[in-house]
């Protein structure tokens, strides 16, 4: 299968997932994201990148992988819900823990179950500018994806709520 034809099967099967996936992959199509295979740190499923795309970790996946694949599908409208957030939010572990809040509510409804125990605990953490609520999500990814996954090394809010943070304390 060429590589055209392997990401309109992929987008189909992504629209399968539900309401999610139509919406992931409507704003794909109306934005021509690009989608393809790139190795990458084993920590990481999947990324997005600064010029719109959407890049595969090709240490997982391969144009063989089965696009019936659950996480494939997730991974795609995770990284989707980051080119919608923009550059400054992706950028954070709230935008983190919004891409992951949704990749896993798209997971736990097709499978009935969460893959890890850390994920069903970052499942029940509320969405919203709490420091304490972000530090926590922290762990509980590096508990799933492990250390290598360096979430710690992003702002807790995006980079101007951060910024004010630093120079106001609220």
């Amino acid at each position: 299968m060429d590589h055209a034809a392997w990401v309109n099967t992929l987008l189909d099967s992504v629209v399968q997932v539900g309401d999610e996936g139509r919406a992931a992959v409507d704003f794909i199509r109306a934005r021509r994201t690009q989608i393809g295979l790139k190795r990458a740190r084993p920590s990481v499923g999947a990324f997005w990148t600064v010029f719109g795309n959407i890049r595969l970790n090709s240490h997982y996946y391969t144009y063989d992988t089965p696009l019936d694949d659950l996480r494939i599908k997730t991974l795609i409208i995770h990284e989707t819900r980051h080119l919608q957030q923009g550059l400054i939010t992706a950028l954070s572990v709230y935008g983190e823990l919004d891409a992951w809040q949704l990749e896993f509510r798209v997971y736990h409804r097709v499978k009935g179950k969460y893959p890890h125990s850390a994920i069903a605990e970052l499942m029940t953490l509320p969405l919203e500018y709490d420091r304490t609520v972000l530090k926590k999500a922290v762990t509980l990814m590096q508990a799933y994806a492990g250390k290598g996954y360096r979430i710690d090394l992003l702002p807790l809010y995006p980079l101007g709520r951060e910024i004010r943070y630093w120079l106001t304390r609220k």
